[in-house]
């Protein structure tokens, strides 16, 4: 008959009300129910769970979640052995910062003057975008892009990351420019726009073919999420996912 929700809720440090949530939107709907009318959780149901609730101390908002548990190319092995990695990375990170806060606290404890540079090493000092690594782990692990960069790609120190932001900033700058203007998504500019935006994704991916780009921008679009690693909130507004997007579609046109 499987497991009622209060001993899963139980095990899995959840509220029941948690739960029912999860099956109200799709995300996790129990396999049985008793004959009271009663949910009743599988050990596949358990197995999904897992995932769920793993993905969720990583940071991934619900809707991401269901997209991921959802991939059908994904079996659970796979599923387990990307939530590995996962961890690992933020495993190493809070490492960091434990090692960061160890030279605050021991400076503080020496009278020692920090700088501004060494105040914030404890946040990493000029960092990624929140839930990046993780959501293009989860995105695009699988991908041939993804395996080539994690082998090949030197790691990113912060005068890197520093550099990519403000190529980035500039590149959304033109962008909305563009859009102030009026231009078409097919435009010369737009589509030029649109290839630096291809070789950029080429430049942490390894390669990002035309296809590849298309599907990131369409993402823009149907997860708006995903938008938010290339323009920040203050610069979002209304039809530029749409327009990346179109912009995409017609620079891989015109390549052909």
């Amino acid at each position: 008959m499987g497991l009622p929700v209060g001993r899963v809720a139980e095990l899995a440090g959840v509220t029941v009300r948690t739960l029912h949530h999860y099956d109200e939107i799709g995300l996790l709907t129990p396999s049985g129910r008793s004959a009271a009318g009663y949910r009743r959780y599988s050990e596949a149901d358990l197995d999904r769970l897992q995932r769920i609730l793993l993905y969720r101390e990583l940071g991934f908002p619900l809707e991401t979640i269901a997209a991921i548990v959802d991939e059908p190319s994904a079996d659970p092995i796979a599923h387990l052995e990307r939530q590995r990695e996962l961890l690992r990375e933020r495993i190493e990170r809070l490492r960091r910062m434990a090692e960061a806060v160890e030279h605050v606290l021991e400076a503080k404890k020496m009278g020692e003057a920090l700088t501004p540079e060494e105040k914030l090493e404890v946040f990493g000092g000029f960092r990624e975008p929140a839930g990046y690594a993780e959501q293009a782990a989860a995105r695009w692990g699988g991908t041939p892009e993804w395996q080539w960069a994690q082998r090949h790609r030197e790691p990113m120190g912060k005068q890197d990351w520093a550099e990519a932001e403000r190529v980035r900033q500039d590149w959304v700058d033109r962008l909305l420019a563009l859009l102030d203007a009026g231009a078409a998504p097919d435009s010369e500019a737009a589509m030029d726009l649109a290839e630096e935006h291809r070789r950029m994704l080429g430049a942490f991916m390894g390669e990002c073919g035309y296809e590849m780009h298309r599907n990131v921008t369409a993402l823009y679009v149907t997860e708006p999420v995903q938008l938010g690693f290339l323009v920040r909130e203050p610069d979002q507004r209304p039809g530029l996912a749409e327009f990346v997007r179109d912009a995409a579609v017609a620079n891989a046109a015109r390549a052909r």
